[in-house]
């Protein structure tokens, strides 16, 4: 199990001292903000991807490929119907 300090070993102490402080004055209703905008970031950038890699795909090819980089074929297949595991459909 990693701990904590792991995480930020490659950043200045002071920077983190500042980050952390900042953390701790966000209300609750910004953290779970922060979190929502940070997964939204999270599926653009897996999006992007997706598209990189297929470019002629439809949008609901796209949607499925992205959501495939997030859940296991069982999940896929079982909520969608949709094996990731089959080439090109």
């Amino acid at each position: 199990m990693r701990r904590f300090a792991d995480y930020y070993r490659d950043t200045d102490p002071q920077a983190l001292q500042v980050f952390l402080a900042l953390q701790r004055q966000m209300t609750v209703t910004e953290k779970t903000t922060a979190i929502f905008q940070m997964s939204e970031m999270l599926w653009g950038l897996a999006e992007c991807g997706v598209r990189q890699m297929y470019p002629h795909a439809g949008a609901r090819e796209v949607f499925l490929r992205t959501a495939a980089r997030f859940h296991d074929r069982a999940t896929m297949l079982r909520a969608y119907g949709w094996d990731p595991d089959q080439p090109n459909r």
